[in-house]
């Protein structure tokens, strides 16, 4: 039996040893899950909404979330984010229930940042223009549903990476990117938006990828 004096100092006793993660208490070498996937990526949307991260950084990180084969891959994605406690979590947005109708006539749609979305979400817009970021926003349910109208008018409809798109209608076109990603991969449980688009010398664009010069986040 080891005895140790009141007051001594104790040094190299106890550590933690530096093959653990600190978050898991598993190898940084031990295979990811996808629920580990998913509570990564569910931070690297709450550090975007809350402006810590830049579109081209939220759509990296996602992507190697998605992506990443290791403890060690996911580690390295919250380096530079700050640790949430459950005190500190995001609170849910509350209030009455989000509009289920956007329409816009020779003006514009826009929908950005944290907002919340109906199952059913329907768009009509007549010779303008449609934005609808989802990057950041919290789906009401497992299936989200958008029917889009676009007469003479553009409208894009921006995804998360990690969500499965579904699309149906005519003047749909599709701007996803998971050819360049090797090894792409979405949990059986992951979120769906499924698109039912009708354009008329227009376009409904679905894509997951900002423009180049993206519109300031609202």
């Amino acid at each position: 039996m080891v005895t140790i004096d009141e007051g001594a100092e104790v040094q190299g006793e106890i550590s933690v040893p530096q093959t653990q993660s600190a978050e898991t208490g598993n190898s940084p070498a031990t295979r990811a899950s996808d629920r580990e996937r998913d509570a990564v990526v569910q931070r690297v949307q709450e550090a975007f909404a809350e402006g810590r991260l830049d579109d081209a950084e939220f759509d990296e990180r996602m992507r190697a979330a998605l992506t990443a084969r290791t403890h060690a891959d996911l580690d390295v994605l919250l380096t530079d984010l700050p640790a949430v406690s459950p005190a500190a979590t995001v609170p849910a947005i509350s209030g009455r229930s989000p509009g289920r109708y956007a329409i816009a006539l020779k003006s514009s749609v826009r929908r950005a940042g944290r907002w919340r979305v109906p199952e059913r979400y329907t768009t009509v817009v007549y010779k303008g223009g449609g934005w609808l970021d989802l990057r950041a926003a919290e789906l009401s349910g497992p299936v989200t549903t958008f029917l889009t109208v676009a007469y003479k008018s553009r409208v894009t409809i921006l995804v998360p990476p990690g969500v499965r798109v579904e699309m149906t209608g005519f003047g749909v076109t599709q701007g996803l990117a998971d050819e360049e990603d090797p090894g792409y991969r979405l949990p059986v449980d992951a979120p769906v938006i499924h698109v039912r688009g009708i354009a008329y010398k227009g376009t409904v664009e679905i894509t997951s990828r900002p423009p180049s010069q993206s519109l300031p986040r609202g």
